[in-house]
């Protein structure tokens, strides 16, 4: 793992909630070089809290009737402008509206079809048989595309001065693959046909540096940053790998299958902040450490037997030894049994909150770690 190279030009956003932008910003680029210029950036919101932007409305419509609600681009803006109207936005929370049609929408831009529910969307298997690889084809003219181009553009427009806008989620490669075949399926594929799991995975990461390119020079082109849902922005091109389908596979199948995958997937980019969703992700480390372009690493909080974050404290120095930048889901209870044990170097905290209070609150009591 190295260092990102920060991009040499920056410029300002002018966010009617967020007159600290520069700041901000500052103590990003320091982050992603595992340094600290004053305190470890924070973030005041929760992992995947764009996820609970369902309404009683979208709740209430008939499952065939909740894709055209995601598909509202009028709508869909307006709901996240109307949230984001009149708050402040403290420390290094970026209010960032990212175009959603769910995690899998990589797979439907080649011809996976997508099922809506209330939060998240779910890919059909496209290629059913081997020989339905031939149905896997590109279409920057399809329909998922063309809606987020079109939410993209009405983004830029309505969020002038209110909101900084992102690219959707971008899954290529195993997962996307995965989504393409079904994971079950996709699992047994490693074994029974290797061959056609390498060329499947090929197709699902040919075009990936084409089609962050185009989103992205979206963006550039109103002066907005490279950010998604992770709200952690870049004046290069910041992307967030991810191999949430590994944590069904072996270490060996990992290094075999996906690592090529992933080397390919991130050359291109000047910051790269890894999505590691859980511990059966986390085995993988080692090997996704080995990447080079891999600069920054995000853990994710479990539930249930996952949680307290504390059990993991000894997890998170030993990459942090490494001088590994890493982004902790933090719940605000933990904050001081947290802090007391931990050197805030390379640390990037989310912790939820309920006011404006506590964010201020828990502000100064992170300024004064160290």
């Amino acid at each position: 793992m190295s260092k990102p190279n920060p991009p040499q030009k920056r410029w300002s956003l002018e966010i009617e909630g967020m007159p600290q932008f520069d700041k901000a910003m500052q103590r990003i680029e320091a982050w992603y070089q595992n340094e600290i210029i004053d305190r470890p950036p924070i973030r005041f919101q929760a992992h995947n809290a764009f996820l609970n932007a369902a309404t009683e409305e979208i709740e209430k419509l008939p499952r065939e009737e909740k894709k055209a609600w995601w598909f509202d681009v009028e709508l869909q803006v307006e709901l996240f402008a109307r949230s984001v109207e009149g708050r402040r936005f403290h420390a290094e929370t970026f209010p960032v509206y990212f175009p959603n049609l769910g995690p899998e929408v990589y797979a439907a831009f080649y011809g996976a079809e997508l099922i809506y529910g209330d939060v998240t969307s779910y890919a059909l298997p496209l290629v059913e048989t081997w020989d339905d690889i031939s149905k896997v084809k590109l279409d920057m003219d399809n329909p998922y595309i063309k809606t987020l181009e079109a939410l993209t553009q009405y983004a830029l427009e309505r969020g002038e001065g209110l909101f900084m806008v992102g690219y959707t989620d971008l899954h290529p490669g195993l997962d996307c693959a995965a989504a393409w075949r079904d994971p079950q399926q996709f699992c047994l594929d490693l074994y029974d046909n290797p061959e056609g799991v390498k060329i499947l995975a090929d197709l699902a990461i040919a075009d990936f540096e084409m089609i962050f390119d185009h989103f992205d020079a979206m963006l550039k082109a109103r002066q907005q940053l490279s950010v998604s849902w992770m709200g952690i922005p870049s004046f290069g091109k910041m992307h967030i790998p991810s191999c949430d389908f590994s944590s069904m596979i072996s270490p060996e199948f990992f290094v075999e299958f996906g690592l090529p995958i992933l080397e390919r997937e991130v050359k291109s980019m000047t910051h790269n902040i890894f999505h590691v969703d859980g511990a059966g992700v986390a085995r993988h480390l080692d090997a996704i450490l080995g990447v080079p372009d891999v600069h920054a690493l995000q853990w994710v909080q479990g539930v249930g037997d996952d949680y307290p974050i504390m059990q993991w404290t000894p997890f998170i120095k030993e990459y942090q030894a490494q001088g590994i930048p890493i982004v902790i889901d933090l719940a605000k209870e933990d904050i001081e049994d947290f802090i007391d044990v931990m050197d805030p170097k390379g640390l990037f905290l989310w912790v939820a909150t309920e006011s404006e209070e506590e964010e201020i609150a828990i502000l100064k009591r992170v300024e004064k770690w160290s």
